[in-house]
């Protein structure tokens, strides 16, 4: 079984997805866009109203890290998808005998 890493986001990422929240843009339309998670997008809207969106000691993640663990986790996604078809095959074929 894959586990999907948690993808990691830019502070500048972070701030223009709470920013686009904040002009009146729905949490879920913001997220299907931008390819997070509804509650992702919450939890960062929540931390921006507390002024904790990006503390100063937060881990620092640059543009390239953010994509590479955006393809580390499209990675995952996908060779979950390939392992359902192989393990329905499996199981089917040893129904067959």
């Amino acid at each position: 079984m894959f586990k999907i890493p948690k993808p990691e986001y830019t502070p500048e990422f972070r701030e223009l997805a709470v920013k686009r929240v904040k002009s009146g843009q729905s949490i879920g339309a913001v997220a299907r866009e931008l390819g997070l998670v509804e509650q992702t997008l919450r939890n960062w809207v929540k931390a921006a109203a507390q002024g904790k969106l990006n503390p100063p000691g937060a881990k620092v993640v640059t543009p390239e890290q953010m994509e590479l663990s955006r393809l580390r986790v499209e990675n995952a996604r996908l060779r979950m998808e390939c392992e359902i078809p192989k393990k329905a095959t499996a199981y089917f074929a040893k129904d067959a005998l």
